[in-house]
């Protein structure tokens, strides 16, 4: 007897979460519409097992149409879309926030796509290319905002790609001390944000931090955790910064969902 390999699908409440934002950004064709829940469920079991789009099994449909859809999902701005609708909804506390990143090893065939690897996320090191991936998260430790850089790139560069404007102000923001920079200080206590940083080695004008506050940025670490689970995520193997990012905001929905569910 044949065992299936479709394992962790939606549920019925996960897929009607789903749904409305699928058929808001479907444009009208003229044409049948494919079974959408089953090619969400195939994108999901790629995402979860790392496997190549042509090992994808056949009862979640042709692999070249799954992966199709997926790319014009991901081209329409489908998942941050949900990630915004998210995190507006209010429904996690999110004054308290965190900030981390973290370098994730690019697959030797993951480069080689269209107007040059920096421009697609990807940096040079001895071990081959890498992705930094710069991380917001809320108090719940549920990924707030997230983008990738050439794995070389300082964490200056990545706090303002995701310290944007679009999401819910902190009262408090928590990060390590390769965030300890006067501008970032400085930028923070002007939105009236609490920087909980440790310094520098180098700073000579010393500030304080809140010891028994700072332990709680542990949360951030096992959101990175959470999200390597994904294998996809775990290891870079798509080409294009469009594709790897797009598999972070689906791991990231689906850790919302389940947090809201319990």
């Amino acid at each position: 007897m044949e065992t299936s390999l479709a394992r962790d699908l939606m549920s019925d409440e996960e897929w009607a979460f789903f749904e409305r934002f699928i058929f808001a950004v479907r444009a009208p064709n003229g044409r049948k519409p494919t079974n959408h829940r089953l090619v969400l469920d195939g994108i999901f079991w790629i995402a979860r097992t790392g496997a190549p789009w042509r090992d994808l099994p056949a009862e979640f449909g042709k692999w070249s149409s799954v992966y199709r859809q997926f790319r014009r999902w991901t081209l329409a701005g489908l998942w941050e879309e949900i990630m915004d609708a998210l995190n507006q909804s209010g429904a996690v506390p999110s004054a308290l926030q965190m900030i981390d990143s973290t370098v994730i090893r690019a697959h030797h065939q993951a480069a080689g796509a269209k107007r040059g690897t920096p421009r697609q996320g990807f940096g040079r090191s001895r071990g081959g290319f890498t992705t930094k991936i710069h991380l917001l998260v809320n108090a719940h430790g549920l990924p707030m905002r997230t983008e990738i850089t050439p794995g070389q790139t300082s964490d200056y560069l990545g706090f303002d790609l995701v310290m944007v404007d679009n999401l819910p102000r902190p009262s408090v923001l928590l990060a390590d001390r390769g965030y300890d920079a006067d501008k970032i200080r400085d930028g923070m206590e002007a939105r009236n944000v609490l920087p909980v940083i440790p310094m520098r080695k180098s700073r000579k004008k010393r500030i304080g931090v809140d010891r028994s506050l700072y332990r709680l940025r542990n949360l951030v670490e096992r959101c990175f955790n959470k999200l390597k689970n994904a294998r996809r995520v775990a290891t870079r193997y798509d080409k294009t910064a469009e594709s790897f990012l797009g598999f972070i905001d689906i791991t990231s929905i689906r850790l919302w969902l389940r947090h809201l569910s319990t």
